[in-house]
């Protein structure tokens, strides 16, 4: 054979199918162009000099595997679509004397073609946009912009690896398709109807329990740290379910249409409903797919943005005051009256001498540890075993608060007799206890009074990803009596003794920095940290960590538009490859029906019935785990100090309508192709 025939008739297989290629090499290339950017923001300088950087960079590091590992994914599932659709011409070639050997030569021609069209094209965007990308990244992180281009050819090197292993492994893929199936099975391999799966209706109860329990799991679960647990496995839960109920629900669907006569035997119904039939699996498994990545794209545009635009609700809750300051005692005695005055003391003098006057000023201290409570004991003997064992709504931090403190800070003045306490869960969260003793393994017992709704602010609290538990106490040494000689349990310390001191300044940041300077060098004295028993100190002020709140919400924000652009375009494509690949298969079925009388206007209605029938399923599902969700994500969203559930709900509303407007453009841009390759048919 001439030299140039292989070559020559992979591109011509590939222009004939124009339609099925066009979108696949823009993907393609579109994948390369994302994998590009997301990489070369990690060797950027302007992205390195970011405030956090280490944050930034660890995401996008993150992003990077993340879209290489779905990129290969997603191009296996669209790749199966041009498979499909070619084997007909493969069996042709293959009748004609065509060896399966050269009809691999030809599969790899093709392979090559779209390879080094989609990577080259994809770089040159990639290396277009990434400016842009990195001006987006600096601008949503507030840094300092520059406009200096830069060409990291590690970016580029990893690009074309990871790109040419997924291209060779899809050439892998097509050459086993075509290997083991015969002339005749490749001429009719679009023709072959489905069977419907056996045990249909015991596959679809199955999904309906998986989800019953993902949706259960997510609006039970009350404990951010459950939350963060068990996550993860109602991810799956979902998946699983939403794949077998569609697949099953679909051949359910189907026959309960079929029944009914007077719907089925008309001509907007008949030729939708048996094509249905006809791909009763694949059409449910295209479908879950969809609905997959949709609820993907709303949770994790809806989340991220929600942590950007809280960002400054977080950072209040963390830090409660301009100044926080936080002294780690070494025993509880140490937080007597007269210690804490002293200390109280030192800090005025060094703020006094910084030009600083403190305001809305309050001081607590507290004794704190970690305990399991079981109904009414607070066990205190954890292994680490039993730590994730017991991850659930009754692991939490306790925190001992004298009384006296909790009536300065809120301006109360509740009482309590010895060996009474109040509780509450702090952030002014609900938290019921319906029994009228709290006892502490290994310490006291105390008659519970009630439960206070109310606490005061608590930034160091707020960080800890247990939920804390306030016991108010009126005299602190007595109520940790017997937990002291278990200060070190276990070769860890069980109690800690705290103080906590918080207060605005109204000043510059450039003040308070250096006040925190100031304190940072007066507590570091090992003289006087002997003298107050502090074991650590720490002042911490609102402005200096505001980068490092800005960097990680942001980035987490950027990592999600990043990835929903994915996403979004993979379920795009689904779509469109649905539309197509089902159009073709109708085409004789609609030129039929056209012989015998069908009109224009009919097939249109058929058309029409046949995509609103099943198309809107996926966004209705998406809809509902989007909602069923929502009550986990609100705890997840806890960990990062998000308690703002209107902003949330807001958020996620308003992510929703676009996405379904999107949808609904999708639908009449795919629904169009359909309709012309049907009535092109229909001729």
């Amino acid at each position: 054979m001439k030299t140039g025939f292989y070559p020559r008739l992979a591109f011509d297989g590939i222009r004939k199918n124009a339609r099925l290629y066009i979108p696949y090499l823009l993907t393609c290339a579109g994948m390369a162009a994302l994998y590009y950017i997301i990489v070369y923001l990690q060797y950027n300088a302007a992205v390195a000099a970011l405030p956090g950087s280490n944050v930034v960079l660890g995401t996008v590091a993150l992003g990077e595997k993340v879209i290489a590992v779905f990129s290969g994914i997603f191009l296996f599932y669209t790749n199966s679509f041009l498979i499909r659709r070619r084997k007909k011409e493969f069996g042709l070639y293959n009748i004609l004397g065509m060896g399966k050997g050269h009809i691999g030569i030809i599969l790899f021609w093709e392979t090559l073609i779209v390879a080094l069209f989609s990577l080259s094209v994809g770089l040159c965007a990639g290396i277009a946009f990434s400016k842009l990308a990195e001006l987006g990244m600096v601008n949503l992180l507030m840094g300092t912009v520059s406009y200096r281009l830069s060409l990291p050819p590690q970016a580029v090197l990893k690009t074309l690896a990871v790109f040419s292993v997924i291209f060779g492994l899809l050439l892998l893929n097509a050459l086993c398709q075509i290997r083991f199936l015969g002339a005749l099975s490749l001429l009719h391999s679009e023709t072959v109807g489905e069977k419907p799966p056996r045990g249909n209706l015991l596959l679809g109860l199955l999904g309906l329990a998986l989800l019953a329990a993902a949706y259960y799991t997510a609006v039970t679960l009350e404990d951010p740290v459950a939350a963060l647990v068990y996550f993860f496995g109602a991810v799956i839960l979902v998946i699983l379910g939403t794949y077998l109920t569609m697949i099953s629900g679909s051949v359910v669907f189907c026959r309960f249409l079929q029944r009914r006569k007077r719907f089925y035997y008309q001509p907007a119904h008949f030729v939708p409903v048996s094509s249905m039939v006809y791909r009763m699996k694949r059409n449910g498994a295209g479908l879950a797919s969809i609905c997959i990545l949709s609820t993907m794209v709303l949770v994790m545009i809806s989340s991220t943005a929600s942590l950007y635009f809280g960002m400054n609700d977080a950072m209040k809750r963390r830090y409660p005051r301009e100044m926080n300051i936080t002294c780690i005692l070494q025993d509880p005695e140490d937080l007597s009256d007269e210690n804490i005055r002293s200390l109280q003391s030192r800090i005025s003098a060094a703020a006094q001498s910084c030009g600083i006057e403190p305001k809305e000023a309050y001081a607590v201290r507290s004794v704190y540890f970690s305990g399991h409570l079981n109904r009414d004991l607070v066990e205190t003997d954890i292994s680490m075993q039993s730590f994730f064992a017991n991850a659930d709504s009754q692991m939490y931090q306790l925190y001992f608060v004298p009384l006296a403190d909790y009536n300065a800070s809120m301006g109360t003045d509740h009482a309590l007799a010895d060996n009474e306490a109040y509780l509450s869960l702090g952030s002014s969260q609900r938290f019921d206890y319906p029994y009228d003793t709290l006892s502490i393994q290994h310490g006291n017992t105390f008659q519970v009074r009630g439960v206070l709704q109310d606490f005061m602010e608590d930034g160091g609290a707020s960080a800890v990803i247990l939920p804390g538990l306030n016991v108010i106490v009126p005299n602190l040494e007595q109520a940790v009596s017997g937990l002291e000689d278990l200060a070190y349990f276990g070769g860890n310390r069980l109690i800690t003794p705290r103080w906590i001191c918080s207060f605005d300044t109204g000043a510059d940041p450039e003040i308070q920095a250096a006040l925190s300077g100031r304190l940072g060098e007066l507590f570091g004295d090992p003289a006087l940290r002997e003298q107050y028993g502090l074991t650590s100190f720490s002042c911490e002020n609102r402005e200096a960590n505001r980068a490092d709140f800005l960097t990680m919400y942001g980035g987490f924000f950027y990592l999600g538009i990043m990835l929903s652009l994915v996403f979004v375009a993979a379920a795009v494509l689904i779509m469109y490859y649905k539309q197509i690949s089902e159009g073709y298969e109708d085409q004789l079925r609609f030129g039929i029906m056209q012989k015998v009388g069908m009109t224009d206007r009919e097939i249109r209605r058929s058309v029409n019935s046949q995509i609103l029938t099943v198309f809107f399923l996926p966004l209705l599902f998406s809809a509902c785990h989007l909602a069923f969700a929502f009550p986990i994500l609100s705890r997840l969203l806890l960990l990062f100090n998000i308690d703002n559930t209107r902003l949330f709900l807001t958020v996620t509303a308003v992510c929703f309508c676009v996405f379904a407007a999107f949808y609904t453009f999708t639908y009449r841009v795919t629904s169009n192709a359909y309709y012309h390759i049907v009535r092109g048919g229909a001729d």
